[in-house]
């Protein structure tokens, strides 16, 4: 369990950042981060209050250039003094690096379970859910794009991160994970049928927004 203290602070002064990022980097990714994070500590035996807050703070760094949102996030986690009331200069460290090692095309392994723990939970690969904010980020990132330019750029984007040869990587063996990357790859591997689930999705929006 997280300590009360620890999420009322999170939910007050920390969750509300999100508002302002896109929506592929919203209030709803967090919370599933955060779910995800404290669901995999639980199966791991990590610290419930470390996981909570790195999870919280991942995406932080989306306020400044998204390249290196990971460092940036770290920096600011670490840089938050209010943390010193529930944790040791150590645990703020590990959190740190934490925060840095998530991001998907990082090329190592995290330092930490901690890491591990976070980098698996931001990965959200059930397909729809995939799919669904790859369009959201082009939609918020390239408005300019005709729809024919935003299936191009969702297909090679798919096809780059989370194909066969796609540059994602899962750190926790036996994760839900595994088990949805296994379906988005039968998916991916029929390009009609990704082509489908574009337009599926893209429609689903558009009915949401009434502005596309």
């Amino acid at each position: 369990m997280v300590t009360l203290e620890i999420m009322q602070f999170v939910e007050q002064n920390i969750l509300p950042r999100y508002t302002q990022f896109d929506r592929a980097h919203s209030l709803r990714h967090v919370n599933s981060v955060i779910a995800a994070s404290l669901k995999l500590a639980r199966q791991l035996g990590a610290d419930s209050d470390m996981a909570y807050v790195i999870a919280a703070y991942h995406d932080l760094g989306m306020e400044g250039p998204r390249a290196i949102h990971h460092i940036t996030g770290g920096k600011i986690l670490a840089s938050d003094k209010r943390l010193c009331r529930w944790f040791s200069p150590e645990q703020i460290n590990i959190m740190r690096q934490a925060v840095e090692d998530h991001r998907a095309s990082a090329s190592k392994a995290p330092r930490s379970i901690y890491g591990r723990i976070v980098a698996e939970a931001d990965r959200e690969l059930e397909p729809d859910t995939i799919m669904r904010r790859t369009i959201e980020y082009g939609i918020d990132h390239y408005p300019q794009l005709s729809v024919e330019e935003h299936l191009e750029r969702f297909m090679k984007h798919i096809d780059e991160k989370y194909s066969e040869r796609g540059y994602i990587k899962l750190w926790i063996s036996g994760s839900d994970n595994e088990k949805n990357l296994r379906l988005m790859r039968r998916i991916i591997a029929s390009p009609s049928l990704l082509k489908q689930h574009f337009y599926r999705i893209w429609g689903e929006i558009k009915q949401e927004n009434k502005t596309l």
